[in-house]
């Protein structure tokens, strides 16, 4: 029996390559070696601060202390992301984390609020949302519920500085036995026969062999594409920003619980408040918008003193069309690039090593595992494509860029999706998709997608009862969060980085 160890190659840092080696160094107990190579030369994108709460359960699995793991990252809570302008300019809503309302029987929370509403009887969906209304007051809590035991827990994500994670996560994995090699990779050799890689040569000579290589050089995907050929699907029609300008400001007031994604002429700006620092961004198309204007356009809607000039990013929203191709496995940007709008960039990252962990191969490789593989990472970003389409699509701004996302054609599968909608205000979720019914409902109706109708169960209650039922579900809401300290006081108690 061949008892050498598989090894694992992962090619490239930052949060993919060292969320990667993360889990696999804490997952992976034996039969196997982990080697990551990274250049200190190289830079990485860095702009993923802002998460969604299922890295909760990444961090939980490695079985990271969560206030030491805030105070290592100068990390902030999020408990959803405000569109500011998104339908029309002065309007906005909040995509909030967790449930909205109570759902009654059979029959969701959203037709009985879309009933009510159209007899006077409901306010905004936000009054209805435990984290919208946490959100809006700027407070925070972890655990039960104070005041009643019927009031779920709170979900919630973070904000992060991205650079910070990625060396948190390389102390904790070099302490579990990863190898980490300094290095850039001049070239890569492959085998004569299969076509697969078989070890990266480094501009100092050295060579690293391995069985499995993980390809984390982010968009340029040294690996997967250059080496491999995957093949790039671009979705540049459907999501046609190409371009963002970066930089951080300094804080001017307690940073809020939550993202902001604020809709420009041309595209949006993010703001993403860490402890120490805010994250600004500006995500645009280069058609609608040349670099100057965008640079005008970012700096002259910042708060608080800028701490470093606009980084230039460029980008083509796609994927790879083999996420998996030979034995390279692409993680991260490598496999493809949807823009942060709903935070999915580092979450992408964990499902990918999820179900690299899944399906993790020995020295062989079965060409079935890797075809599953394949679909369920096309699953998965087909179905966020279309959400963050959705925000796009269903707006009312007059701008020339605004009105060419509202007329452009769009996916079959988000196409079905509002017809659904639209007829009775039903919501379907297939399989493990990322996004929820509830988070469908609130960019619907954000947004400003009305249906016809609702489900005819609805009906069934009582005007004055229905109407009873949503100030219950709103007064309990803003009892609880009321009973919750500021976030910024939360933080200070529990997380606060040393200054």
């Amino acid at each position: 029996m061949d008892q050498q160890p598989v090894t694992i190659v992962i090619a490239g840092g930052g949060t993919a390559g060292w969320m990667t080696a993360a889990a696999l160094g804490q997952f992976i107990e034996s039969g196997y070696r982990i080697r990551l190579v990274e250049s200190e030369e190289i830079g990485t994108v860095g702009v993923g601060e802002a998460t969604i709460p299922q890295l909760r359960l990444f961090n939980s699995a490695l079985g990271l202390d969560e206030n030491a793991f805030l105070r290592a990252t100068q990390g902030t809570f999020k408990l959803g992301i405000e569109f500011d302008g998104w339908r029309r300019p002065g309007e906005s809503y909040l995509h909030a984390f967790g449930d909205i309302g109570r759902d009654v029987g059979l029959i969701a929370f959203q037709h009985y609020w879309l009933r009510a509403r159209s007899l006077g009887v409901a306010g905004p969906l936000s009054h209805y949302a435990l984290n919208d209304i946490a959100a809006r007051a700027g407070r925070m809590h972890r655990g039960p519920a104070v005041t009643a035991n019927t009031i779920p827990s709170l979900p919630y994500a973070f904000h992060f500085d991205a650079g910070l994670y990625a060396a948190y996560l390389r102390r904790f994995a070099e302490m579990r036995g990863v190898a980490r090699t300094e290095g850039r990779i001049a070239h890569v050799e492959r085998h004569g026969d299969s076509g697969d890689v078989a070890a990266l040569h480094l501009a100092s000579g050295e060579r690293v062999e391995g069985d499995l290589f993980i390809d984390c050089t982010g968009f340029r995907g040294m690996l997967i594409e250059e080496t491999m050929a995957a093949g790039f699907e671009s979705w540049a029609h459907w999501l046609p920003c190409d371009r963002a300008l970066a930089l951080p400001t300094s804080n001017i007031a307690p940073p809020p619980p939550y993202t902001r994604a604020i809709a420009r002429g041309a595209g949006w700006q993010w703001r993403i408040p860490l402890q120490h620092r805010t994250g600004n961004g500006l995500v645009y198309s280069s058609v609608h918008l040349s670099d100057d204007e965008a640079a005008s356009a970012l700096l002259g809607n910042l708060e608080g003193e800028t701490l470093a000039d606009p980084r230039p990013l460029r980008f083509t929203t796609g994927r790879r069309r083999q996420a998996w191709k030979g034995n390279v496995v692409a993680i991260g940007l490598a496999s493809g690039f949807l823009e942060p709008l709903e935070s999915t960039s580092i979450h992408m990252i964990q499902s990918a090593i999820s179900r690299l962990l899944k399906f993790l191969p020995g020295r062989r490789i079965d060409p079935a595992e890797r075809r599953e593989y394949n679909r369920q990472t096309d699953y998965e970003i087909e179905r966020i494509r279309d959400f963050l389409i959705l925000h796009y699509h269903a707006n009312e701004r007059s701008e020339p860029f605004w009105q060419a996302m509202r007329a452009m054609p769009i996916p079959d599968t988000l196409a079905e999706r509002i017809a659904l909608w639209r007829g009775k205000g039903h919501i379907v979720r297939e399989h493990e998709e990322l996004f929820t019914e509830v988070a469908w409902f609130q960019v619907f109706a954000g947004q400003g997608v009305d249906p016809a109708g609702w489900h005819p169960l609805a009906n069934a209650i009582p005007e004055r009862d229905l109407g009873e039922f949503m100030e219950t579900i709103e007064a309990l809401y803003r009892r609880e969060v009321g009973r919750w300290p500021a976030h910024d006081a939360f933080i200070a108690q529990h997380c606060a980085a040393r200054r």
